[in-house]
């Protein structure tokens, strides 16, 4: 079994990224951090606040859940979800390449994943 918070790894075009999930408190936020695996101290971190239409972890959904009402839902455990999560970080030009954690709301990048979401069956 998986510990939570710990790292994960994941390749894209023969780029090595660690992530992790993570629910933090006092103002209740689900965070997904991102990295490459040769830059320790350049981390991205996408933040995902409790608020009006917003849920993050908690019943009836469990850690690395999120969802906004009326559409959308996505897990942030799994790794084609963290991909797409990264690919569009890249596209927006969000991921650090220098020393230091920059920390971007999630929420936008949620949106655009709801949105081209294809169907379920």
């Amino acid at each position: 079994m998986r510990r939570d918070g710990a790292l994960r790894k994941l390749t894209v075009d023969g780029t090595v990224w660690l992530w992790n999930v993570r629910h933090r408190h006092p103002d209740c936020r689900t965070v997904l951090t991102l990295r490459r695996a040769e830059t320790r101290h350049a981390q991205l971190r996408l933040v995902f606040r409790d608020g009006p239409g917003r849920i993050v972890a908690g019943y009836p959904m469990g850690l690395g859940e999120v969802a906004a009402v009326g559409g959308g839902w996505l897990n942030l455990n799994e790794p084609g979800v963290v991909r797409r999560f990264l690919e569009e970080a890249l596209t927006r030009d969000l991921v650090p390449t220098a020393h230091g954690q920059w920390e971007e709301d999630g929420w936008p990048l949620f949106d655009t994943l709801t949105a081209t979401e294809p169907p379920s069956a």
